[in-house]
């Protein structure tokens, strides 16, 4: 419907086109305000996207196939523990090659730079066999071996430019963790959150010395790894069917999407970059229908003589979309562009992934043309209605 409408077009005189270009005051003023609905809507989105990739980061970064958590967690942020004890019991469910435990924490450091006081995620495995898929920080276990020994993310947020170059110079890097003294004898590239400004990475001694009042026997997570020829889901369920109802039983798939699910669900900042995309449609729909309708208003006259002579409402209707149409492609161009921009600035200033997606630009294109279009209908409302007869 739409290639036989764009042939229409093609086909016959441009009036939308020839009226838009005739007034290029209201021309301007309707791509800007297109221009300004994207933007909007782009960076709405941007960083709703970098609050799910960011704060989900860790979750995907994990390697096992199967994660148990206390059943009462809500995010990884604030995670309760669980008996060691499940570990053991889900070894004996057929399929389960091997568990590993993970100890996970926010942590409040003073920057061994600035020496103020920033909130980082610490972690802790058993070294032996990596748990995350970050190669950088597998390459470098031996670093960490050592009491007090921690890897660093070196896409932390903050000022930490003098901390990278003395560890690249394998000058010792030292700080505080509640009165307790770390070392920092690596690098690896991570990357902030949205709660967190980076992540440390160590054994589960490093990490146990850290919370003297976390026992060894009490886990945040549970990593683990099926054998060959089985499915993470049919693990899963014996896992769920044989252990006791404390323990969450997660798929790596369903381990992300429980991250998603809390922020949706809890977090309003959600909400306000959904609020800001659905403010961003409705000025767009205002700014373009106040130009269609002014438009449409100014030309009365020549719409009643072209009914007079015989032209229909879908004819006259016609070119009004057409001039529609051509206000959103061409404010979409700047629409896309700047945000680009603003993408690298707000990554660069934020450590944040923030970028530009296909699918993302092709949502806000499709948008724009039902701004356009919804403003449309709505200014061709009198013209419908007009009896040249009246009007003359």
């Amino acid at each position: 419907m739409m290639v036989r409408f764009v042939q229409e077009l093609q086909r016959r005189t441009p009036l939308g086109w020839l009226q838009l270009k005739r007034h290029k005051g209201r021309l301007l003023i309707a791509v800007s305000g297109i221009a300004f609905a994207d933007i909007l809507m782009f960076m709405q989105l941007g960083f709703q996207s970098a609050l799910f990739d960011s704060n989900t980061r860790l979750n995907q970064t994990i390697l096992a196939d199967i994660v148990l958590m206390n059943s009462q967690a809500k995010n990884t942020d604030n995670i309760s523990t669980f008996p060691r004890r499940r570990l053991i019991d889900a070894s004996d469910v057929p399929g389960v090659k091997a568990t590993e435990p993970m100890y996970i924490s926010m942590v409040t450091w003073r920057n061994p730079q600035t020496r103020k006081k920033a909130k980082v995620r610490a972690v802790g495995f058993n070294l032996e066999q990596p748990s995350l898929n970050i190669p950088e920080a597998n390459a470098q276990v031996e670093k960490i071996m050592l009491p007090d020994s921690f890897l660093f993310d070196k896409k932390a947020r903050g000022e930490y430019q003098q901390v990278f170059a003395q560890v690249e110079a394998e000058k010792e890097v030292t700080t505080e963790i509640d009165r307790r003294t770390i070392t920092i004898n690596g690098l690896f590239n991570f990357g902030a959150s949205f709660t967190t400004d980076g992540l440390l990475i160590s054994s589960t001694d490093n990490f146990l010395r850290l919370f003297p009042h976390q026992k060894a026997s009490s886990l945040n997570l549970g990593l683990i790894y099926i054998e060959s020829g089985y499915k993470s889901n049919q693990i899963a369920t014996r896992l769920k069917e044989h252990l006791p109802e404390d323990v969450k039983v997660l798929t790596r798939e369903e381990f992300v999407n429980f991250e998603k699910d809390y922020l949706i669900r809890e977090s309003p900042i959600v909400f306000i970059f959904g609020f800001g995309v659905a403010m961003g449609f409705f000025i767009g729909v205002i700014l373009v229908y106040q130009i269609l309708s002014t438009d449409v208003n100014s030309h009365l006259h020549e719409y009643a003589t072209f009914k007079a002579i015989g032209y229909s409402n879908i004819y006259l209707l016609k070119v009004v979309f057409e001039e529609a149409i051509i206000i959103a492609i061409v404010g979409y161009i700047p629409g896309f562009i700047i945000p680009v921009g603003l993408y690298q600035l707000a990554a660069n200033a934020t450590n944040l992934p923030i970028y530009m997606t296909m699918i993302r630009a092709i949502f806000v294109f499709i948008m724009t043309l039902l701004i356009c279009l919804i403003s449309g209908v709505i200014a061709t409302h009198k013209l419908q209605s007009a009896d040249p007869a009246d009007l003359f």
